[in-house]
């Protein structure tokens, strides 16, 4: 019988938290305060947020696990005491952690750590050393299958046991962005702008257009990409039947810092992708179909990232996001009338129409995606809204006030 892989989605807010539990994520990893390397680009949680992620995850039968995975100074500390104080009160999964000030502090708590891909954890001397405090660590991302395959019939060959007393379990990257450092251990927002990527302030210098002098003779030399370490998006979904069979036990998703929509998809895709897996019927339509709705949201492009044996990376052709496509932002929540399912929206601006794909996202409701079939203006039925209207319309769950509302377009009718 073969294992069933823990699917790990990303948390970024209660939307993207609440998107990647109804799409069938088995856990959630999220961070606080400052804390976590995703600090500036995410809207993260604060130390108060902890009993709620807890209290939700939980009712959902969903692991939670909280990054603290930065370089700490003694500065710290302070803020470390308080936040592992309430992961312990409120039973938080495990700690994402690679710094010792950390580990050392959720073993004196009894607190489980996961080791982080900060680690840079690449062999079975590291995997053997780390599973003396941990039952779960996250590998470099620059290894390929082969060498994750190895360390993971290692780890059965030598018997390699976590603090638990079970055998440690491998988690890798399985979607998302990656950095063109090795393990995300970037110096270059530190170096030109005083913002540390270690310190989850990463400016994302990498992302940008870059010419190259050559400084003896003041010519621009000729590069075929001018986006030389901007890196396309990890996916593996195309052979995510290797991913498994090399014997991985965690599937983690990429993706703190975008929005619910990102989450809701991914996971989505994943999910059904490892259950196909899973009941043998993982097939080539079935990864087109998976290829072609991971490309409507949030991407730079795709590539196999290193698991395949490539040396260098992929880079993006161009800036920013080439989802096929377009969230709108169009207006608000104002009420839901639980009895007949309908929920009451202010259109704050644009317009929207019968057939428009519409989305909405909120703490409680995630992300919901459907086509307007019907719809009600003012009171009224009708075939078109614009600013100022308030609308109603059949939803699929509880909308609360303030969720917002959007309209999917195509990106390539901007």
């Amino acid at each position: 019988m073969k294992k069933r892989i823990e699917l790990l989605s990303p948390a970024g807010s209660f939307d993207s938290m609440q998107a990647a539990i109804n799409a069938g994520a088995d856990a959630i990893y999220f961070g606080v305060e400052q804390l976590n390397m995703r600090t500036v680009s995410s809207k993260t949680f604060t130390v108060q947020d902890i009993k709620e992620v807890t209290m939700r995850c939980k009712a959902s039968n969903v692991k939670a696990y909280i990054t603290l995975n930065t370089v700490m100074y003694d500065h710290d500390r302070q803020l470390l005491q308080t936040i592992l104080k309430e992961v312990k009160e409120h039973q938080i999964d495990a700690v994402i952690a690679s710094d010792f000030a950390v580990i050392e502090q959720c073993i004196t708590m009894n607190i489980p750590v996961h080791v982080s891909t900060q680690a840079n954890v690449s062999n079975i001397e590291a995997v053997k050393f780390y599973a003396r405090f941990s039952d779960v660590i996250v590998l470099a991302r620059e290894l390929t299958l082969t060498q994750t395959e190895n360390i993971c019939k290692e780890i059965i060959r030598k018997d390699i046991r976590g603090v638990s007393g079970e055998p440690v379990k491998i988690e890798i990257f399985g979607h998302g962005a990656l950095c063109m450092a090795i393990s995300g251990k970037c110096y270059l927002s530190l170096h030109t702008q005083n913002a540390s990527a270690n310190r989850g302030a990463c400016q994302q210098n990498c992302r940008h257009a870059y010419e190259v002098t050559d400084k003896e003779t003041g010519e621009s030399l000729l590069i075929d990409n001018e986006y030389i370490m901007s890196p396309k998006d990890l996916c593996t979904i195309d052979f995510l039947d290797e991913v498994v069979n090399s014997g991985i036990d965690v599937l983690k998703l990429e993706g703190r810092s975008k929005g619910a929509d990102y989450v809701s998809e991914i996971t989505k895709c994943y999910r059904e992708a490892l259950d196909a897996i899973e009941e043998g019927a993982y097939t080539k339509e079935k990864i087109e179909d998976w290829m072609k709705r991971l490309s409507t949201v949030y991407n730079r492009g795709f590539w196999d990232g290193y698991y395949l044996g490539r040396k260098l990376g992929e880079w993006t052709p161009n800036p920013g996001s080439a989802a096929t496509e377009r969230k709108i932002y169009i207006g608000k929540g104002t009420k839901y009338y639980p009895k007949i399912g309908i929920g009451e929206f202010l259109v704050e601006t644009g317009s929207l129409k019968i057939g428009d794909t519409l989305m909405v996202s909120g703490a409680h409701i995630g992300m919901m995606k459907e086509t307007m079939q019907t719809l009600v203006v003012n009171g009224l039925e009708a075939d078109e809204a614009k600013r100022g209207d308030k609308i109603t319309f059949p939803v699929t769950a509880k909308v609360t006030h303030n969720d917002k509302l959007y309209k999917i377009v195509s990106a390539a009718n901007e």
